[in-house]
């Protein structure tokens, strides 16, 4: 492809671009070679998320995303693709850090107060919105 005598003619713009994107991409692009057991293609990993979201279904019964994988999908997905690979014992299951613990349990819990509040807006928007303005004045008012 770099030799522009061997180029077809109607191939030329396609070359072309291919070239020029590949010339930018060229420093990382063949990163799999250097790091030994990264896979050579992206197959491995869509095979560990089609087959945690195959599971999923099953386990919930639902055709789409489950609640529980929205709002738990980091650390479910990556535990199903964890578990695949290795035998942990509850000495690997005890946080090591108790601060980035908390730090993780925090962000679910706000993953999931987020989740019932558009849950209870879905079911009520008038009485939702009523509330929020109720907590509104009652927090800009004096008491």
């Amino acid at each position: 492809m770099t030799h522009p005598e061997a180029i077809a003619v109607a191939l030329h713009p396609a070359i072309t671009q291919f070239r020029k994107v590949t010339r930018s991409y060229w420093r990382g692009l063949f990163r799999c070679y250097d790091v030994p057991d990264l896979p050579r293609t992206n197959n491995d990993l869509e095979q560990f998320f089609g087959s945690a979201r195959y599971h999923e279904r099953r386990a919930s019964g639902r055709r789409g995303a489950a609640p529980g994988t929205v709002v738990r999908g980091a650390v479910r997905l990556v535990a199903a693709v964890a578990t695949r690979l290795h035998l942990f014992t509850s000495d690997h299951l005890r946080p090591t850090s108790l601060t980035a613990w908390r730090q993780r349990r925090h962000e679910l819990t706000q993953r999931h107060e987020a989740r019932h509040a558009q849950f209870r807006f879905r079911r009520d928007p008038a009485a939702y919105l009523a509330r929020l303005e109720h907590a509104l004045l009652k927090s800009t008012l004096p008491s």
